[in-house]
C-alpha cells in the first residue's frame, strides 16, 4: 500500500449537490479501509458514508460516499484513491445525476383503477356528467378537477439560476425542482412547462392557451425587462394570479429578513438608510416592496451608478425608481453613496464593495449580499464591520431562499380562490415569515427562519389567504 500525493484542497467547500459514490475494492486484511477517509479527506473531499457492500474471503467491497467541490475535483478525489494501490475502483455514480434519472416528479391518481365500475366513474362514461356540468358553469372547474391544485411553473429558459441563457431544455430539471419544492411544502400539484420560444407575444400567447388548466401561473427565469411585460400582461389578461419568483420571492424573503435584522440592531424601516445595487427583475421588485412596506429613504445602483431624475436614457422601470427613490438627488457610484448608510442590498454581481466600504456604513450596519454564488462582498470580510450579514448561500447563516415564499403564498392564493395578487398579499407573506423568528431565538445569525421549519409555510398560507379573503369583504 502506498501513500498517496493528494491534490490541494480547493478553495470552495465541498457540497452535496456535487456527492459521489464510489464503489471500491479492497483487501479483507490489509490497512486499506482505514486509509480510505484519509485519503478522501488529504484531497479536500468529505466522506459522509462508508458501507461495506459485500464481503469475501480475501477482498471486500465498499461503497464509499464523499462530498466533493465539483467535477474536477470529483475526478481528482478517484484519482487519489486509485493512487493508494490496493485498491481497485469498480464504478463511480454521481449522486446528483442519479437523482435526476427520468426526472424528480410523476403523476399519480387519487383513486385506485381496481375494476370495470373504477374505470367507468374516472373516466368514460361517468366522466362526461362532470364534463356536462363544466359545460353548464365553468365555475365547477376549481371544485371538480386538479385546477383546484395546480400551478404552472412557467419558463423560456432566459435566466436560469446563475446560468444565464441556456434555453427550455437545459431550464426543465430546474423546474421540476421547483414542482417538487411546490409539493413538498405546500401540498400543491406544479407542472412545469418550458416554452420553446423567447418572443414577448408568443409566451404571453402561450400562457394564455393553457390558463384554464391551472389556478395560478408561477414564472420562472424569464430575463429582464422582457419578465416585467409578460407578468404586468398576464395578470391584466388572466382570472388567476400571476407571480414572478425571481421578482417577488426574493423580494418577499429580503423584506422579512430586514424586518427582524432591524429589530436586531434597533433600527426603523421608515427611517433607515438603504443602499440597493441592482436594478434588474429582483432589484425592482425589491424596491417597490420595500417601498409599499415604507422604506423612505432608498438609493438604488446599477452598472452605470446612482439612479436619478437627471440621468439619460432611463428605460420605464429605472424611469420609475428614480420618481420613487433618491429624494436627495445624489448621483456618482455605489462607493459615494454608501457611507453612512444602514443598509446595503446587493442583488447585482460578485464583489462590488470591500470591507472598507462597510466600516465606512453606519454603527451596527445591516449587509444583504445575495448575488449567488458569489456575493458582492466576502461575508467572512462584511462580518468584520456589520452587525448583520445575509446572503443568498446556504454555507453561511441567514440564507435569503425564494423557497420560504412561494409554497405557502400558492398555498393561500389556491385555498382563496384568488383570482390575481397585489403588494399586500407580498407584504403579509414577509410579516408571517420574519414572524416565525421568535424574540427568544432572533439575533445577528438569525434573522430568517429555515425552510425546513415546521410552521413557517403553514403561516405563510394563511396570512396570505387572510389577505384575500379580507379584500373581498
Amino acid at each position: 500500500m502506498t501513500t498517496p500525493s493528494c491534490p490541494e484542497p480547493p478553495a470552495r467547500a465541498p457540497s452535496v449537490s456535487h456527492s459521489i459514490t464510489v464503489r471500491l475494492e479492497v483487501p479483507a486484511g490489509g490497512s486499506a479501509v482505514g486509509q480510505l477517509t484519509s485519503t478522501v479527506e488529504a484531497a479536500g473531499g468529505l466522506v459522509t458514508a462508508l458501507d461495506v457492500a459485500s464481503s469475501a474471503t480475501d477482498v471486500l467491497r465498499i461503497d464509499l460516499t464523499a462530498a466533493t467541490s465539483d467535477t474536477d475535483h470529483a475526478d481528482a478525489i478517484v484519482e487519489a484513491l486509485v493512487a493508494m494501490g490496493d485498491v481497485t475502483v469498480k464504478k463511480v455514480s454521481d449522486r446528483t445525476f442519479l437523482m435526476h434519472l427520468g426526472g424528480v416528479i410523476e403523476t399519480a391518481t387519487k383513486h385506485p383503477l381496481r375494476n370495470r365500475d373504477d374505470l367507468s366513474m374516472i373516466y368514460t362514461p361517468g366522466v362526461a356528467r362532470i364534463s356536462q356540468a363544466i359545460a353548464k358553469d365553468p365555475e365547477d372547474a376549481r371544485r371538480l378537477t386538479i385546477k383546484r391544485n395546480s400551478v404552472a411553473v412557467v419558463t423560456d429558459g432566459s435566466a436560469v439560476l446563475g446560468l444565464g441563457n441556456i434555453g427550455p431544455y437545459a431550464a426543465l430539471p430546474v423546474m421540476e425542482g421547483k414542482a417538487a419544492l411546490f409539493k413538498a411544502f405546500a401540498d400543491i400539484d406544479a407542472w412545469p412547462l418550458c416554452l420553446d420560444t423567447q418572443d414577448t407575444e408568443e409566451i404571453i400567447t402561450a400562457v394564455a392557451a393553457i390558463a384554464p388548466g391551472f389556478a395560478g401561473i408561477n414564472l420562472e427565469d424569464i430575463a429582464a425587462p422582457r419578465c416585467f411585460e409578460i407578468e404586468a400582461r398576464l395578470r391584466e389578461r388572466l382570472d388567476i394570479p400571476v407571480f414572478h419568483d425571481d421578482q417577488h420571492g426574493t423580494a418577499i424573503v429580503v423584506l422579512a429578513a430586514l424586518e427582524n435584522a432591524l429589530r436586531v440592531v434597533r433600527k426603523e424601516l421608515a427611517t433607515a438608510r438603504i443602499v440597493l445595487v441592482g436594478a434588474g427583475a429582483a432589484g425592482t421588485a425589491v424596491l417597490k416592496t420595500l417601498v409599499h412596506a415604507g422604506a423612505a429613504d432608498v438609493v438604488v445602483c446599477d452598472v452605470d451608478g446612482v439612479i436619478h431624475a437627471g440621468r439619460p436614457g432611463l428605460d420605464p422601470s429605472l424611469r420609475w425608481t428614480a420618481e420613487h427613490t433618491n429624494a436627495a438627488g445624489l448621483t456618482g457610484s455605489l462607493r459615494d453613496v454608501l457611507p453612512g448608510a444602514d443598509v446595503f442590498i446587493g442583488v447585482s454581481a460578485p464583489n462590488l464593495i470591500g470591507a472598507a466600504d462597510v466600516a465606512a456604513m453606519a454603527d451596527d450596519a445591516i449587509v444583504f449580499a445575495l448575488a449567488n454564488p458569489d456575493p458582492e462582498i466576502d461575508p467572512a470580510l462584511a462580518r468584520q464591520h456589520a452587525a448583520v450579514v445575509a446572503t443568498g448561500r446556504s454555507d453561511y447563516p441567514n440564507q435569503i431562499n425564494n423557497v420560504l415564499a412561494f409554497p405557502g403564498i400558492f398555498r393561500g392564493l389556491l385555498d382563496a380562490q384568488s383570482r390575481g395578487i397585489d403588494m399586500d398579499v407580498l407584504v403579509a407573506a414577509a410579516d408571517a415569515i420574519a414572524s416565525t423568528v421568535s424574540p427568544d431565538e432572533l439575533g445577528p445569525n438569525y434573522i430568517i427562519p429555515s425552510v425546513f421549519h415546521p410552521e413557517v409555510h403553514e403561516l405563510v398560507a394563511t396570512a396570505v389567504r387572510d389577505v384575500v379573503e379580507r379584500s373581498r369583504a
